[in-house]
């Protein structure tokens, strides 16, 4: 029977661990501090879903990078497994134009299901034996700042991963939040007052720098980042 273990939490520090990897040995999360990392799981080695998700990551990995994230991948597969799964992608698929795909990042070997026991990837109700399709967002510092879980029957969409990670930094760097569905470039929302003297302030000041559907709802432009 698959050992449940407690949940990692929004606002935890990411759990510690140490593994193999297609890049060699890693010391996690302390090999990525000043980073933001993309930590996943995907069910198994030459799996029809698996493979469009990781030509996909690949793809997009100077993206992440840009935005100084890493990728780390995991499944319950060996090494071996991995290396030979990632040079078949590399030699003979092509998928939605994406062909002769590299995959540089790092995939976990996890046969003792340790760490994907550590990180709640495994969910006996979908299987005991294949990691579900995880995703942890873990910041600079360490912490997990969101976690998004996806069956093993459909992928994940990476863009919509990429500006999730993008609208954390916009929080972290401005103070602000950002609206359903909102996009790099478009308003966000300032924090809403603390107090009924502050709220109607800042309605009234409304009009120049930003412009309030309702006391607890205003919008400004998106700031620049540097």
């Amino acid at each position: 029977m698959c050992e449940m273990r407690r949940l990692p939490l929004i606002g935890e520090k990411a759990p510690s661990f140490k593994a193999e990897t297609t890049q060699g040995p890693i010391n996690f999360p302390d090999d990525y501090k000043g980073k933001w990392v993309i930590f996943f799981s995907h069910p198994a080695d030459f799996t029809p879903v698996c493979t469009t998700e990781f030509m996909t990551f690949a793809s997009m990995e100077k993206e992440f990078e840009a935005l100084n994230c890493k990728l780390l991948g995991l499944s319950i597969d060996s090494t071996f497994s991995h290396i030979a799964w990632l040079r078949t992608i590399k030699e003979k698929i092509e998928y939605k134009g994406m062909k002769n795909v590299e995959v540089t990042f790092p995939v976990i070997s996890d046969l003792t299901m340790e760490v994907a026991r550590t990180y709640g990837m495994l969910q006996p109700g979908a299987s005991n034996t294949q990691a579900v399709r995880a995703v942890f967002i873990i910041d600079p510092n360490s912490v997990i700042r969101a976690i998004l879980y996806y069956p093993l029957s459909n992928g994940r969409n990476m863009e919509e991963i990429k500006r999730l990670l993008t609208a954390m930094q916009y929080s972290d760097e401005f103070g602000i939040a950002t609206p359903a569905n909102w996009q790099p470039g478009e308003e966000v929302i300032i924090p809403p007052p603390g107090s009924c003297g502050k709220a109607r302030e800042r309605v009234e000041q409304a009009g120049k720098d930003y412009r309030c559907l309702d006391w607890f709802l205003c919008l400004k432009k998106c700031p620049e980042r540097k």
